[in-house]
């Protein structure tokens, strides 16, 4: 019994000792297996989706969620949501895996940094990820490169073909170096966003050579192309795939690693709530672009046809929906001040029709150019649809024409009341009319003046040709 005692101080001893050492190395996490999903199905980068995001991430660490992983398809986005987005991720207390999802999805422009700044990046079959270059919250470019890019953006739908445009030097050098023809504050944005996803990149051990190409030249990988130059961590075939895939891999955090135990993980998804699919609704560009040809419209209807009262309060509630969406998105107020003058042409030509469809033809252009214009972006997605521009151009030009037509000739119609509306009617002789006489005409027996040399006989026809005070001008009605 006594040699046993030795042991068992021994062993308690180096336990305690164990335990007093434990807090000056890195302490391994193991989590629960419950993960939160959030979905970006196609979706803008933009604050809707920044504040879905941290929202999301915040509600996993303060319920102690094993992790976030973001289901994600987006043309790409705003750079100042984009920031928000990431440096949520940055700092982020649980693993974050962001995986570009189902196959046909892409990560366009913002969807790469944040991808980039995901512990875990992931991708399905053919999908791509790509095409960084930034998009500033707000910033327009001059008004005749916005004029010459909205031209070349109709030649190349036309002829349903994109030019691209690569550099030849790659190096980080370069990449640093002014863009021809771009403005200060351009090379601003450009070299502040290259040394950003170089960091990015770099705090996630990813390829941050490529990560850079993909803002400076705007190249795109597939998925197997980004596996193989380090810029995700794996391919899964689906959720499930993804999470059998992960299971048992140790994620490092600056003070601690957390090691994911992802086989029979409980996925629990948050989608948007309905307050913000409204909101990320109205900030696409097309939706944008309706709510304000509607509000115009409606206002228009209201000044022309006053009293009516729903057009008006319809086309103030869109404006204001409009304008919160172009708060957003990146306008030129070039185009929508073209988009102003168009419709008071349109309006002047119904003022003035001598025109002969000159200001109408010129209001349509001015409207047409001015809805290119509008959202100043390097991205179609960003940018308002041709396929929704050419028939609310025609319909607007055709319903806001008919309105102010019938409103002047509205106003130009001649008003009659009383005894004028008598003026070219017939009625029937009740005495002969020499020089006077009494006719019978709308149920009523006038006293006539006989217009005519010879006499109007009792039971005649006659047609009123004036009015003098009170008596009728007649004369004989012939067929």
């Amino acid at each position: 019994m006594n040699a046993r005692k030795p042991k068992l101080l021994l062993f308690i001893l180096t336990f305690f000792i164990s335990l007093s050492l434990s807090p000056l190395t890195q302490s391994e996490e193991i989590l629960g297996n419950k993960f939160l999903v959030l979905s970006i199905d196609n979706a803008i980068i933009g604050p809707v989706i920044a504040d879905y995001i941290t929202c999301g991430i915040d509600k996993a660490q303060e319920e102690s969620f094993a992790g976030v992983i973001i289901q994600m398809d987006t043309p790409g986005g705003l750079l100042e949501s984009t920031r928000v987005i990431v440096k949520k991720m940055m700092n982020a207390t649980i693993p974050v895996i962001v995986y570009i999802a189902p196959a046909g999805s892409r990560a366009g422009s913002a969807g790469v940094f944040i991808t980039l700044a995901s512990h875990i990046a992931a991708m399905a079959p053919s999908t791509n990820i790509g095409a960084a270059h930034p998009v500033a919250l707000g910033e327009g470019e001059k008004e005749n490169r916005s004029l010459k890019r909205s031209i070349e953006e109709l030649i190349e739908m036309l002829r349903s073909e994109r030019i691209k445009k690569t550099k030849k030097d790659n190096s980080e050098k370069q990449n640093l170096k002014s863009t021809p023809g771009a403005s200060p504050m351009e090379d601003k944005i450009l070299n502040d966003t290259l040394a950003w996803i170089s960091t990015i990149a770099k705090s996630r051990n990813r390829n941050a050579i490529w990560a850079r190409q993909a803002v400076s030249e705007s190249i795109s990988a597939t998925e197997k192309e980004a596996l193989d130059n380090k810029v995700i961590n794996l391919i899964a075939l689906d959720l499930k795939d993804l999470l059998k895939t992960i299971d048992g891999i140790t994620v490092g955090f600056p003070d601690k690693t957390i090691t994911l135990h992802t086989k029979n993980a409980q996925l629990i998804t948050q989608d948007l709530s309905w307050s913000q699919n409204i909101l990320n609704t109205l900030i696409n560009p097309n939706i944008a672009y309706i709510l304000m040809l509607v509000g115009f419209l409606g206002l228009f209807i209201e000044i022309t046809h006053p009293g009516v009262i729903v057009p008006g309060i319809v086309g103030i509630i869109s404006l204001i929906l409009a304008f919160y969406a172009f708060a957003i998105l990146p306008i030129n107020f070039a185009g929508l001040l073209l988009i102003i003058v168009a419709i008071v042409l349109f309006i002047g030509e119904a003022l003035t029709p001598i025109s002969f469809g000159i200001l109408t033809l010129t209001g349509a252009i001015a409207m047409f150019f001015g809805s290119l214009m509008l959202i100043d972006s390097t991205f179609f997605t960003l940018r308002v649809s041709i396929g929704v521009i050419l028939p609310f151009v025609l319909s607007i030009a055709t319903i806001v024409i008919f309105l102010a037509t019938n409103v002047v000739k509205t106003h130009r119609r001649k008003v009659q009341s009383g005894v004028s509306t008598l003026i070219g009617k017939i009625g029937m002789a009740q005495t002969d009319i020499v020089e006077t006489g009494q006719v019978f005409l709308d149920g009523e027996i006038w006293t006539a003046l006989n217009q005519d040399q010879a006499p109007i006989l009792k039971g005649q026809k006659v047609k009123v040709l004036g009015i003098d005070k009170v008596k009728l001008l007649v004369s004989k009605y012939v067929t």
